[in-house]
C-alpha cells in the first residue's frame, strides 16, 4: 500500500470553516511535513469554505479539517460526488460519529456503557438531577460543553448550547479518570489518561500549553487497560467505523468506562493525543500517517 501512494499526488486539506480552525492548520501542517519527509508527493491547501479547488492531480485527500465540514460528513459527501479518495471514514459514518446524539443511540443499540443522558430543545429543562453536562451535540474539540453542579450554572449553560444548535444534550456527569484511546484500523492503541490543572478537559485545556498532564500509557492495570480499549474498539466499530478515530472514556471509580464520544478527525500535530498513543504501541508519526491513509485508499475501494 505504501508503493501506491508514493505515485499519488497527496493534497494535505486543513482549516476550514469551523471553530477548530487554528487547531487544523496546526495538524495539517505536521501531517504534511512527515509525508513529504517520507519521500511523498504533498500539496498543501488551506480550506475557508465549504467548497474547495483541488489540483488536477490529486490522487489523495490527506483530511485535516477539524469539526465543522471536516468530520462531520459535509466534505466526504462532496469529495464522493468528486469521485476524489479521502483519509478518514466515509460520509455516513463522519456523520454519525460527529453527532453525539446519534452516537449515543448507536452506543446503546451496541450495548456500549455510556452516561445516562437526554435530549432538549431550546426553552426545556433537564429531567436528570445535577450534576450535569450539557452540550452542544454537533460541535467538536469541547466547543459548547459544560459541566454543571451547581443551579445556578444551568440556565447560562443551556443558553450557550441553545445558540449553536437546535437541540441541546443532557448527561449525567459521571466523576472519574478522563482517557482516550486511539483506534487505528482494528486496533486500539495505548490508553492516554487526561490530568486537566482545574476543571475538565475543556477547549482551554485543551489547547494551553501547560494546562493539562498527559500519562501514556495510563497508570492502569492490565485488566483495566484491556477493558478500556476492548470499550473503545467496541465504540468505534458501534459507528460504522473502518479507519481510524480517538475514543473519549471516563473510567469511574468502580473500574467502569463510559464512553462520551468518537472523533474521526482527531489531532495530528506530534504532541496530539494519537500520536503519543501510537508512539506508545511502538507506532512513529510518520508510520501513522502512512497506516491511515493507507487504510483509507482501502476503504475508497470497497465503497
Amino acid at each position: 500500500m505504501r508503493n501506491e501512494l508514493k505515485d499519488l499526488h497527496l493534497v494535505v486539506l486543513m482549516g476550514g470553516p469551523g471553530s477548530e480552525n487554528a487547531v487544523s492548520l496546526r495538524s495539517g501542517a505536521a501531517v504534511a511535513n512527515a509525508l513529504r519527509q517520507g519521500g511523498y508527493r504533498v500539496s498543501e491547501l488551506e480550506v475557508h469554505g465549504t467548497d474547495i479547488t483541488l489540483p488536477p492531480d490529486t490522487g489523495l485527500c490527506v483530511n485535516m479539517i477539524h469539526g465543522t465540514f471536516g468530520e462531520d460528513g459535509g466534505l466526504q459527501a462532496l469529495l464522493d460526488a468528486r469521485r476524489i479518495a479521502y483519509t478518514g471514514e466515509g460520509a455516513a459514518a463522519s456523520r454519525v460519529a460527529f453527532d453525539k446524539l446519534a452516537s449515543k443511540k448507536l452506543f446503546e443499540s451496541a450495548g456500549v456503557p455510556t452516561p445516562r443522558w437526554e435530549v432538549l430543545a431550546a426553552g426545556e429543562r433537564p429531567t436528570l438531577p445535577l450534576p450535569l453536562v450539557i452540550k452542544a451535540p454537533r460541535e467538536g474539540s469541547s466547543v459548547g460543553v459544560h459541566l454543571v453542579r451547581e443551579a445556578a450554572a444551568l440556565e447560562p449553560a443551556l443558553a450557550d448550547c441553545a445558540a449553536l444548535d437546535r437541540e441541546i444534550l443532557v448527561e449525567e456527569l459521571i466523576e472519574g479518570r478522563e482517557l482516550t484511546v486511539g483506534i487505528v484500523g482494528d486496533r486500539a492503541m495505548a490508553v492516554v489518561e487526561i490530568r486537566p490543572h482545574e476543571g475538565f478537559y475543556d477547549y482551554a485545556h485543551k489547547y494551553t500549553k501547560g494546562a493539562s498532564e498527559y500519562y501514556c500509557p495510563a497508570p492502569l492495570d492490565e485488566a483495566t487497560t484491556r477493558r478500556v480499549q476492548e470499550t473503545a474498539l467496541a465504540a468505534h466499530r458501534s459507528l460504522g467505523l473502518e479507519v481510524y478515530s480517538r475514543v473519549d472514556v471516563l473510567l469511574r471509580a468502580d473500574g467502569v468506562p463510559f464512553v462520551l464520544e468518537a472523533n474521526t478527525i482527531p489531532g495530528m500535530t506530534e504532541t496530539s493525543l494519537l500520536p503519543k498513543a501510537a508512539a506508545a504501541a511502538g507506532m512513529d508519526f510518520l508510520g501513522l500517517c502512512e497506516d491511515i491513509a493507507g487504510l483509507s485508499l482501502q476503504r475508497s475501494k470497497k465503497s
